[in-house]
């Protein structure tokens, strides 16, 4: 990666992932909370999912996000470094983030309404934008599509883990 991708795009990651978990974990166990009983009667096939997100606390949510935050520091760590294949394994979680926006806006539409996240989804959206096209500049559409799907399938994986290690370790 050239040094102004990595002052534009890498060094940025991470503070963004920020902002926008932190929109998630102040305000992610409250809306469950307050919508899991609609969301349930809307979309019934959801409902162990919200089941889910329902045990999640603030403080388990903390937690899970925190771990994906080092997760990330490594990875951008790692493209510091000059590791091998940094740049991919690096888009792969940019990818995995980016879709991650997209699903929020996604479940915004899908309720009419507000949902945890989507406020900075729709602020980060151009930075999205700008990171897919500047990996497009350097790795061909489709190996930016086969490491979206491995950041995906990665991105699931440390998921359940996360959420896992939220509700383990954050209970009161």
């Amino acid at each position: 990666m050239s040094a102004l991708s990595i002052l534009y795009l890498v060094l940025p990651f991470p503070l963004f992932f920020i902002l926008h978990d932190a929109e998630e974990v102040a305000v992610q166990h409250r809306w469950m909370k307050a919508h899991s009983t609609s969301l349930v009667a809307r979309f019934p096939r959801m409902r162990m999912m919200i089941d889910r997100l329902l045990c999640l606390s603030t403080k388990a949510f903390a937690i899970a996000a925190f771990e994906e935050l080092v997760v990330l520091l490594l990875a951008t760590g790692y493209v510091l470094v000059g590791g091998a294949c940094a740049m991919q394994l690096w888009s792969a979680l940019f990818m995995a983030f980016s879709l991650h926006l997209l699903v929020h806006l996604a479940q915004a539409v899908m309720v009419r309404g507000y949902v945890p996240g989507v406020v900075t989804s729709v602020l980060l959206l151009p930075y999205a934008a700008y990171g897919i096209r500047s990996i497009l500049l350097v790795m061909s559409a489709l190996e930016l599509a086969v490491w979206s799907i491995l950041g995906v399938l990665m991105m699931i994986v440390n998921l359940r883990f996360a959420h896992w290690l939220g509700i383990k370790t954050g209970k009161p």
